[in-house]
């Protein structure tokens, strides 16, 4: 088939079926051969530009940044299995479309979720590992790894703890490692002051700047890396903190305006929004725009909505930061 009508065929299919489960046949397309995905990838675009989830390599791509991605996950409290789905509609009661999973492991005194493409195969040791959440001992403290590295040259960690202990591959070129990208905390609450948890976050984000045709012709041409240059260049430092509530004094409690998103009153609940970053001068924090919020509108559903500079993999790991009791916190 002619690269010219086939790139047609495929920009017709892509503009005319934005939703799940329609969206499957786009995904379809890109399975075909080699040449068939190339040119499928080059029309599809990223989350930030079209709002939508396409490809496993959408959910580590920032959200988009005029509204949220509206997803859910599910608990399963029997074995400590987590699912991530995306909304296929404004309810609660809808299938969705699973995009990734994580369960719990206690190692000693810590614990760690382990983060999959697979619900059925969650271990280190697949193809469809994607990162992973590991805890200290009083559950408080969180650190992110993900399985690919967030910038050219950057070394995975060297603690034992955090290696990915496996014998396969996605590539041979593809490091098997976990690399840090992020770390969660929760401040004590040692005077037991009534409110919900409190949380700090400071994330390694994708950029979200388009690049001009100079700079992807610099890039080909360029063969040059180095640490600083990488980690500026395709990666943001981004500090995130928990959108302080306001008293109610009618119902007597703390209060957020969830939109209608989240409907039980939890402890877990909360909004995330742009603090300042200590390390960079001049930096400004944005306390109104939510970037992340989750929330439990039942026994074991809970919303997520995430949008720029968050990828749905970030957002995930951070709203499985608020399961598990947290008695120094509440």
């Amino acid at each position: 088939m002619l690269p010219e009508l086939l790139g047609e065929i495929i920009t017709r299919l892509e503009s005319s079926e934005d939703r799940w489960p329609l969206r499957k046949d786009v995904v379809s397309c890109a399975c075909v051969c080699k040449r068939w995905r190339d040119v499928t990838k080059g029309i599809v675009k990223s989350p930030s530009n079209s709002g939508q989830i396409t490809f496993p390599e959408s959910l580590k791509q920032p959200g988009p940044r005029d509204a949220p991605l509206q997803c859910f996950i599910k608990r399963n409290k029997k074995n400590s299995t987590f699912y991530l789905y995306l909304g296929l509609t404004q309810t609660f009661m809808d299938k969705g479309k699973f995009l990734l999973a994580a369960r719990r492991f206690r190692h000693g005194a810590h614990t760690e979720y382990i983060i999959s493409l697979d619900a059925d195969d969650l271990s280190q040791g697949s193809n469809a590992y994607v990162g992973k959440l590991s805890s200290d001992f009083l559950g408080t403290k969180f650190t992110i790894y993900d399985s690919q590295p967030p910038y050219e040259g950057a070394k995975p960690s060297s603690s034992r703890a955090s290696r990915r202990f496996a014998s396969k591959q996605i590539s041979p070129q593809v490091p098997a490692g976990n690399f840090e990208i992020g770390q969660i905390s929760y401040k004590f609450n040692l005077l037991k002051s009534r409110g919900p948890r409190r949380m700090l976050c400071m994330l390694q984000c994708p950029s979200t700047r388009p690049k001009s045709d100079d700079e992807l012709k610099n890039d080909d041409e360029s063969k040059k890396p180095t640490s600083l240059q990488n980690s500026t260049s395709s990666t943001g430092s981004m500090v995130l903190k928990n959108k302080a509530p306001r008293w109610h004094e009618h119902l007597q409690c703390w209060c957020l305006n969830f939109h209608g998103r989240v409907t039980v009153a939890s402890v877990k609940n909360f909004q995330l929004v742009a603090s300042v970053d200590p390390s960079q001068p001049g930096a400004k924090g944005d306390e109104e725009t939510v970037l992340l919020q989750f929330g439990k509108v039942g026994d074991d559903i809970f919303t997520m909505d995430y949008r720029q500079p968050l990828s749905a993999f970030q957002a995930f790991a951070i709203c499985l930061t608020s399961f598990g009791t947290k008695l120094a916190c509440e």
